[in-house]
């Protein structure tokens, strides 16, 4: 692939949705976030996102976690105690 004409075909595509703010890194950055959210491992994600430390994936794109976190505890709690 042609790395100007994939900057060229992201440019037009954007422009036509009216999101020129939008980067394509930035969709780089939400699909690495979507997938943790969705329960992907850690090192799926470091792998997918490109990153060679573990951390740094979870670092960068763990934002969403927090309110997984709560869920998954809660869960936890009802199954243990009703």
């Amino acid at each position: 692939m042609d790395p100007d004409h994939i900057d060229r075909t992201w440019h037009k595509i954007r422009a036509s949705a009216g999101l020129d703010w939008l980067r394509l890194h930035d969709l780089r950055h939400a699909c690495a976030t979507f997938l943790l959210v969705s329960g992907a491992s850690p090192r799926t994600v470091m792998k997918g996102a490109g990153h060679r430390q573990i951390g740094l994936a979870m670092n960068t794109h763990a934002h969403g976690l927090p309110a997984i976190e709560r869920e998954a505890v809660a869960d936890a709690a009802k199954h243990l105690f009703g």
